[in-house]
């Protein structure tokens, strides 16, 4: 627990003196925000609600409905029907696509990214396509392409699976970079130009890219200007012994994926997107993030630091993260939760030329940081 004390809050001379208390935990992943105190009454001037701890109930959003925070648990553990032991992976993947962001799922193959990727899509209600992304691939396949019509004399144009509510771009680094490149304008701006004229990609819009990694042979590494398009980097991992033995025991989970139906619709997601924007942000907890964005530009492990671009990433994902927790507000836990998903594939060492060392780096972020200045 760590408890920081701060007497001067800028009052001007002469007015009583405040004293804002706040305190972390990392036992029971609570937080209480600040409260600000009259010295000479302990009266409280500004109070706010505390975060999920064992003697009060997270604030709900009253911006939407409340039902849809159950579904936000049914979600989680539908998902873990299918892709079994891996909760923390299933929250951070429904976090990313709250904050509106794009997820790159990074692992050996047969772990099951395919399968998450298609879980969500299902369980979420919304459209999938799959692209297998190979040597031989071209931008045409991934966007779509014109095609002269023979009935009307004219170019008619054949979408690709870009447009869908969820793209799965499958192995994406055995793909030549100008095709991975494809997908930067579609990721960014939600749309697609060809033959000069832009067209709209569905709303939401989720891309879901699977990389193997860079180690092994026929890949080719990601750009660092693409890699920043993606707001997480998760890996799977291996499963625990009591995961994989119910795997082993079980059935196909495609045949349990097949039989699954959808929670939630398009409008009750995008009431949730919407939600994550309302998430109440401190002014301490921007000033935590400015100094864990501060310490990746000036310490010299770093070959370079988090741009804004990263630092507004890390600031959505904690929102997104606390509404997933059915809070309304955001607090120093869910910076530390969905760090290291959203800063390791944007960060490199300086002795490390290959940039495979983002875990340790974002380690020595949380390690070296503190909470409170």
């Amino acid at each position: 627990m760590r408890i920081g004390t701060f007497n001067d809050v800028g009052r001007p001379t002469g007015q009583p003196v405040f004293r804002i208390i706040l305190l972390t935990s990392a036992i029971d992943d609570s937080f209480i925000h600040p409260v600000l105190f009259k010295v000479e009454t302990q009266t409280p001037i500004i109070s706010m609600k505390t975060g999920n701890s064992a003697h009060t109930r997270p604030a709900s959003n009253p911006n939407i409905d409340k039902r849809l925070y159950r579904t936000i648990d049914d979600i989680t553990a539908a998902i873990g029907q299918i892709l079994l032991g891996k909760e923390q992976q299933v929250r951070l993947a429904l976090t990313c696509l709250l904050a509106r962001g794009h997820l790159l799922i990074e692992d050996v193959p047969g772990m099951g990214k395919t399968l998450l990727s298609h879980a969500l899509a299902t369980i979420l209600g919304l459209s999938f396509k799959r692209v297998q992304f190979t040597s031989d691939l071209l931008p045409s396949d991934v966007i779509g392409v014109s095609m002269f019509d023979k009935a009307t004399s004219s170019f008619r144009f054949v979408p690709g699976p870009v447009f869908s509510e969820v793209l799965l771009a499958d192995e994406i680094n055995r793909a030549t970079p100008k095709t991975q490149s494809a997908l930067l304008e579609a990721m960014e701006e939600q749309q697609v130009t060809v033959d000069g004229e832009t067209m709209q990609l569905p709303e939401p819009f989720f891309v879901i890219a699977t990389q193997n990694p860079a180690t092994q042979t026929g890949t080719f590494p990601l750009p660092e200007s693409q890699l920043d398009r993606f707001l997480m980097r998760i890996e799977l991992g291996y499963p625990e012994p009591d995961a994989e033995r119910a795997l082993l025991t079980g059935g196909d989970r495609r045949t349990v994926l097949k039989q699954v139906k959808a929670l939630l619709n398009i409008p009750e997601l995008l009431q949730l997107q919407s939600a994550v924007e309302q998430v109440r942000v401190a002014d301490l907890l921007i000033d935590y993030v400015q100094r864990l964005v501060h310490y990746s530009r000036t310490d010299n492990e770093f070959a370079f630091g988090l741009s804004p671009r990263g630092a507004l990433a890390l600031l959505s994902a904690a929102r997104a993260w606390a509404l997933v927790h059915h809070r309304d507000h955001a607090v120093p836990e869910d910076v530390q939760a969905v760090l290291p998903s959203v800063v390791e594939h944007r960060l490199r060492a300086r002795a490390d030329h290959a940039g495979h060392g983002g875990n340790a780096l974002a380690q020595k972020l949380l390690a070296n940081v503190d909470v409170i200045s």
